[in-house]
């Protein structure tokens, strides 16, 4: 774990390091028993935006005068749509490397495009297909074989059951024996015993019910809130209210309205991030996960290689020791 360092799809400002590339399998071995739904996991929100095309049509899930106006005004429409989508620079290889284990994975099937294709969305869709995707992760694992990811597939926009049935099927020939089935929230050292890597929640009820290998969809506390107080405030309440029994998100990114991006026509949401991460992040370090009703679990954030959100996140592992 030599922290090198990757610019391959970073940009000024972000960059990707190696140094947690192999954290869990470093964690302390009285970690190696605690439930993944009682640790400090890392992740990343919409992992998939560093590759949205930007000549992709404007998803169907907006209003219909957002696909209008791409339609009739994509120099103008595209442009600034982008601004607000992309949420990550790094790669999802990079992020893996930076030692993201949590992946936002919104799935899409567009209109215009072929039958099998599945792309991901947010506002647009990407370049990439969920396929070539799903074996990037699968291959960056067999080359970390005690490292454990957690998969979050929804969105599903524009899904028939047949191409969720095409999906799960992709999805267990690319991972094979690596899936744990669904049950009791493992442990690092039962998935390292039984070969297992990937913990796979699905967001369709269906899907899940008629495949062991599925998880269902994990809860995440998502904000809504322009302002960085506004969200600390909104994530303290769901904590008062106790966390869920499994596997839950708290997500520490922000989320821009039209009535912001009116105001602040030159803006961006990195430009919205950016400058709110040292006060998030200082939310963050006080964080504590393990069973109590206020721990944290899994902690996703905008833009990974910007800060030293990741560590933090990883480092909070450390307080289950203590006591």
């Amino acid at each position: 774990m030599g922290g090198r360092v990757s610019t391959s799809g970073s940009s000024p400002g972000l960059h990707c390091t190696t140094e947690n590339a192999d954290w869990m399998s470093a964690l302390c071995p009285r970690l190696w028993d605690v439930p993944l739904h009682h640790l400090s996991i890392p992740g990343s929100h919409d992992t998939m935006t560093y590759c949205l095309d930007k000549r992709s049509p404007i998803s169907h899930n907006e209003s219909r005068l957002l696909q209008f106006l791409g339609k009739t005004l994509p120099c103008v429409t595209l442009p600034v749509v982008l601004k607000w989508s992309i949420t990550q620079v790094l790669t999802v290889t990079e992020q893996l490397d930076a030692g993201v284990r949590y992946l936002d994975l919104r799935v899409a099937h567009m209109e215009e495009g072929s039958e099998r294709n599945l792309h991901f969305v947010h506002m647009v869709y990407t370049t990439a297909l969920v396929e070539d995707t799903l074996t990037e992760i699968s291959e960056w694992l067999e080359k970390h074989p005690r490292e454990v990811v957690l998969l979050a597939c929804r969105n599903f926009e524009g899904m028939t059951e047949d191409l969720h049935e095409y999906l799960v099927t992709c999805i267990k020939n690319i991972f094979g024996d690596m899936l744990c089935p669904r049950g009791e929230v493992p442990t690092l050292r039962q998935l390292w015993s039984r070969g297992q890597q990937v913990l796979l929640s699905y967001e369709d009820e269906t899907s899940v019910s008629r495949h062991v290998e599925l998880w269902p969809g994990i809860p995440y506390w998502w904000g809504n809130q322009v302002k960085p107080q506004d969200l600390i405030r909104y994530l303290e309440h769901m904590k008062s209210c106790g966390r869920p029994g499994g596997l839950f998100v708290a997500g520490i990114n922000l989320t821009e309205n039209l009535e912001y991006i009116l105001a602040h026509p030159t803006a961006s949401l990195r430009t919205l991030t950016l400058p709110s991460l040292p006060y998030l992040g200082a939310w963050v370090r006080e964080q504590c996960p393990g069973p109590g009703a206020r721990c944290t679990n899994i902690i996703t954030g905008d833009f990974i290689g910007a800060d030293s959100l990741v560590s933090d996140i990883i480092r909070l592992n450390q307080k289950l020791l203590q006591g």
